[in-house]
């Protein structure tokens, strides 16, 4: 392990702006979906995963922006519960989407998630819950989780 030490008398001083997590914002992204109302995200960094997120959210019906450097505007009036497959395939995070398009639209029809090149990552906690809450899960064609209510609430 590498050790850093710093000497001297000065004082440190200055400001550092702490980029937002990809990691945060893309369940955010999902999370726009449970509602028709407009959601505003900031502090969104801008790389290539929140670029396909926006994609797919687009095609399922939202209006979304870039409305700043790191701000989105996403209004999702009407959606349909089915992701195309190009876009879904590029990112293991559109899983995140099939929890807010159920409870939204009452059904998800997704690609499950492919390998991944840090490991296996499963998404059994994302099924498990689903199930929990009544959704009905199978497996419609091959790669495909097709994910409808059986006793969610409206």
């Amino acid at each position: 392990m590498d050790i850093l030490r710093i000497r001297g008398g000065n004082k440190l001083a200055g400001e550092v702006e702490v980029s937002g997590s990809k990691n945060a914002a893309l369940p955010q992204f999902a999370a726009a979906l449970l509602s028709d109302q407009e959601t505003i995200l900031e502090n969104v960094p801008d790389l290539s995963d929140i670029r396909f997120m926006a994609e797919i959210i687009s095609h399922l019906g939202a209006d979304i922006s870039k409305i700043g450097p790191s701000s989105w505007k996403i209004h999702p009036l009407k959606i349909h519960p089915d992701p195309p497959y190009e876009l879904v395939r590029k990112m293991r995070a559109s899983i995140c989407l099939l929890g807010p398009l159920v409870a939204r639209v009452k059904r998800a029809k997704v690609p499950m998630p492919g390998g991944c090149v840090i490991g296996h990552r499963p998404i059994d906690l994302h099924l498990h819950a689903l199930k929990e809450m009544g959704a009905s899960l199978c497996q419609t064609d091959p790669g495909w989780l097709d994910v409808g209510e059986t006793r969610l609430p409206a």
